[in-house]
C-alpha cells in the first residue's frame, strides 16, 4: 500500500516481507504462545494501563526501560528467533531483543513517541514486522506543532510487511498507531531492537 503522503527517507517499507501463509501462521502461533501482559505505565504524570498487550523477549541482560516500566527479557521463543534471523538478513543490522505488541481491536493503540531510550544507543535501527489486521502508522517531525494530526504522514502497515526505521529516525521523528472506529481484528507488531546488555542482577 503506498504512503498517503511523503514519508521521511529514514523509513523503508517492505510490503510482503513474509508470504501470506507464513504471516498468518506466525500471527496464530504468537498469539497463542507468547506470554502476553498488560502493564501500567506513567504518562504525563498519571498511571494508566497500556492500551495494548506486550511481551518482551531477548538475550540475557537485555533489559529495557520506558514510561516507568522496566522489562526483563524472557528467553527467546523459537519462532521469534527465526523471524529475527530473517529480519537481520534483510536489514543488515543485528538485533538482540524484540518488543511484541498485540492490538486486540481498533481501540488498542500507541501514542506519539520516539524510541530514543538510552538503552538503544545514540542512533538505533529498529525493524517493525506487522502481522494481522492492517493499521495506520503516523509519523511527524519532532519540531512540528503538536496539535492532533498536525504535520503527520501516514502509511498503512499491511499483514506480513516490514517497516525499517533507519538510523536518524528516532532523533528526528515521532510515530504513533492511533485508534480507529473501524471494525478491525487482531494485529501483532514485532519491533526488533539492539539494546545495551546489562549484567543481570
Amino acid at each position: 500500500m503506498p504512503a498517503e503522503s511523503v514519508l521521511p527517507r529514514q523509513l523503508r517499507y517492505l510490503p510482503g516481507f513474509l508470504p501470506p501463509a507464513d504471516a498468518s501462521a506466525a500471527l496464530d502461533r504468537l498469539w497463542r504462545e507468547l506470554e502476553w501482559e498488560q502493564r501500567e505505565i506513567t504518562l504525563f504524570g498519571r498511571r494508566m494501563l497500556q492500551p495494548r498487550l506486550i511481551a518482551w523477549y531477548g538475550d540475557r541482560g537485555a533489559r529495557y526501560r520506558y514510561s516507568g516500566l522496566t522489562l526483563s527479557p524472557r528467553a527467546w521463543h523459537p519462532l521469534l528467533q527465526a523471524l529475527k534471523a530473517r529480519v537481520e538478513d534483510c536489514v543488515g543490522s543485528p538485533f538482540n531483543s524484540v518488543l511484541a505488541n498485540a492490538y486486540r481491536d481498533g481501540q488498542d493503540s500507541m501514542g506519539w513517541h520516539s524510541d530514543d531510550e538510552k538503552e538503544l544507543g545514540a542512533d538505533p535501527v529498529i525493524a517493525s514486522l506487522s502481522l494481522g489486521a492492517p493499521r495506520r502508522f503516523l509519523i511527524r517531525a519532532k519540531n512540528r506543532p503538536t496539535s492532533r494530526g498536525s504535520g503527520s504522514s501516514a502509511l498503512l502497515l499491511e499483514h506480513g510487511s516490514l517497516l525499517v526505521m533507519e538510523a536518524g529516525c528516532q532523533q528526528r521523528y515521532q510515530h504513533s498507531l492511533p485508534r480507529t472506529r473501524r471494525a478491525v481484528g487482531l494485529r501483532i507488531n514485532l519491533t526488533f531492537r539492539m539494546v545495551r546488555v546489562q549484567v543481570p542482577d
